[in-house]
């Protein structure tokens, strides 16, 4: 396909847009072709029927004008340009990087990395300046020179585009060896594994005759073409899968369809759990829970009962398979492992989706860790058994707000993932040691100050837990704030002491915007309120619910709040006491205590 290409015997249709890959698409790309994996179908029109249109060589080809292609490729511009131009072509590719700065790159594959079976891929495709030299940062000192084969060959990087070439891949090798005797071994795997395996990669294709009509190859177009993205993990499996043959077999020569299942899942789990996001089907767009946290969370529970099955058989093996969720391991989930856990996960889910109701947490924009799903979901599958027995709950519960307050979900979460998957498990039904993620967690008074937008997981925890508590709404007042009051009237998070009545009276901006001066209110609370000073709309509310001033104090008090200090207008005692009260509920919930302030450092007036 690529001497095609070259050959200008493949062009574009000129209604095709222009091509757009980035670095990390690029990447991403070479190391699924190097791998073998799927890459999806290309489509193709023969030329010469009643359905013509102006063609355009695929960029960076070099084809003159007045070459006419015997096919016009409708799906598949974006990875065959990207292809020709890393494998074919002998000029660097023409990509952009971060913010489309545009950029020439060179593709290089580390062979070290190439042939370590237990290396991810990706990080063996190194992507290099023009000039061949990978520089440190903001562009100072050289820190790998490939500007020479002897170069290549000492940083034992090989040069993508030679691939297709045997005679300078011969004498690129013979430089190669030449380094030491230890070089044939890695030579001979990588000969092997990488380079007769984009050889003979096979671009599945689909070849419309040339009678095809006009209006069907628009429509056909429209439907193929949906963006030129990489295939993600979802959409190799989902192709993997469709061509499982023991599954047609045993399934009336029907394929499994991923997509079909995993919509039918997430549709189940948003219509009965907001925290889930949205799912629209005819477009395939969603928030909230994703298909690769639904991947990982299957991925936790089929390679920890994996491992639990190879100590159960080796006890006191230290060699046990890993528990892990990384591509590799959701790439390399056989259909029949999908098939048996995607229904227990999907419960699992849904027992997720009760519990953080339990937890106040109701929509997804108040979910404070969206990752913290995957583990958990996970940790309910193997708990299954268990979870109805006394204090599993409030322990789960101990561990989430664990991992919410101390912030513990924000940065890589991989590790975390395997680690709260086998130490939790232990700790709840082998009655092991409290999990690193409980352990670890810390919370500290400054960062209440801190706290100011929903930027911050913790944030949106204090907010959870004070529903929790059992806030009551100051306009509507009745029962305490639930789902149905929190979606219907707009409760949000809302200033205590009103910003306009803060700046009149001088009171810093890092306070006024504090969690410690906020709290969950209807709109309609929010409006009453105004910019008044509290002692004023706290008697409007009294007249408004027609209540006595001791019995809406109460109210007030739901949301930890001491009604004298807003009766008095007195900012600097409101925010000490809401500070201490806060504080115990963060300890209250973690099981542990907090990091105070010393009183000569606490904020003041």
């Amino acid at each position: 396909m690529l001497d095609d290409v070259a050959a200008g015997r493949i062009q574009l249709p000129d209604f095709q847009r222009q091509w757009k890959w980035d670095d990390d698409r690029i990447r991403a790309l070479l190391a699924t072709v190097t791998l073998d994996y799927p890459l999806g179908v290309a489509m193709t029109l023969e030329t010469g029927g009643d359905a013509q249109f102006k063609a355009r060589p695929l960029h960076g080809t070099g084809v003159q004008p007045h070459v006419v292609p015997e096919q016009l490729l409708l799906d598949g511009q974006q990875r065959l340009t990207s292809l020709f131009q890393a494998l074919r072509s002998d000029r660097p590719v023409e990509t952009t990087g971060a913010r489309n700065k545009p950029l020439k790159r060179w593709y290089y594959i580390d062979i070290a990395k190439a042939v370590d079976e237990a290396a991810d891929r990706d990080e063996a495709i190194v992507s290099v300046p023009e000039d061949r030299v990978l520089r440190g940062a903001y562009g100072h000192a050289a820190t790998r020179d490939l500007s020479t084969r002897e170069k290549e060959c000492a940083n034992g990087l090989f040069p993508l585009n030679l691939i297709f070439e045997p005679d300078l891949t011969g004498k690129w090798q013979r430089a190669y060896v030449a380094g030491g005797d230890d070089r044939w071994d890695l030579w001979s795997a990588f000969q092997a594994r990488v380079i007769d395996t984009v050889k003979g990669f096979k671009v599945p294709l689909i070849r419309l005759p040339k009678e095809t009509r006009k209006e069907a190859v628009c429509s056909v177009f429209e439907r193929v073409n949906t963006g030129g993205v990489v295939l993600n993990v979802f959409e190799l499996l989902t192709a993997t899968y469709a061509g499982d043959t023991q599954y047609s077999a045993g399934h009336g020569g029907h394929d499994f369809s991923l997509i079909k299942n995993w919509q039918a899942i997430k549709g189940e789990l948003c219509s009965d759990h907001q925290v889930f996001g949205t799912l629209d089907k005819d477009s395939g767009q969603e928030t909230g829970l994703t298909s690769l946290d639904f991947l990982q969370a299957i991925a936790l529970v089929r390679t920890y009962r994996r491992k639990q099955e190879f100590l159960a058989e080796n006890p006191g093996a230290t060699n046990a398979p890993a528990v892990s969720c990384k591509r590799r391991d959701l790439l390399h989930l056989p259909l029949t492992d999908y098939t048996t856990i995607a229904p227990k996960a999907a419960e699992a889910l849904s027992w997720v989706g009760r519990f953080l109701a339990t937890q106040h947490v109701f929509r997804e924009r108040d979910l404070p860790y969206g990752s913290q799903v995957v583990p958990l979901a996970a940790i309910v599958v193997l708990l299954r058994e268990t979870l109805q027995e006394p204090d599993v709950q409030e322990r789960l519960a101990r561990w989430y707000w664990c991992g919410v307050l101390g912030e513990l979900y924000g940065g890589v979460t991989d590790t975390r993932f395997v680690r709260d998957v086998e130490q939790v498990v232990g700790w709840i039904r082998d009655g092991g040691a409290e999990p690193d993620t409980v352990t670890e967690a810390t919370f500290q008074e400054q960062r209440l100050h801190r706290l100011a937008s929903r930027n911050s997981a913790a944030y949106k925890g204090v907010h959870a837990l004070l529903l929790k508590e059992g806030a009551v709404d100051w306009f509507f007042h009745g029962e305490p704030i639930n789902e149905q009051f929190l979606i219907g009237q707009y409760v949000d998070i809302r200033q205590v002491f009103p910003k306009a009545w803060l700046e009149q009276n001088g009171v810093d901006g890092s306070r006024m915007s504090s969690i410690v001066n906020k709290t969950p209110l209807s709109y309609r609370a929010l409006q009453a309120m105004g910019a008044s000073a509290p002692s004023a709309y706290l008697a409007a509310f009294e007249r408004h619910t027609g209540s006595p001033g001791d019995w809406f104090d109460d109210i007030v008090g739901t949301h930890l709040i001491d009604a004298k200090t807003l009766r008095a207008d007195d900012f600097d005692a409101f925010y000490r006491d809401r500070t201490a009260r806060l504080l115990e509920l963060v300890e209250r919930e973690m099981g542990k205590a907090a990091v105070r302030e010393r009183t000569s450092d606490a904020v003041a007036g």
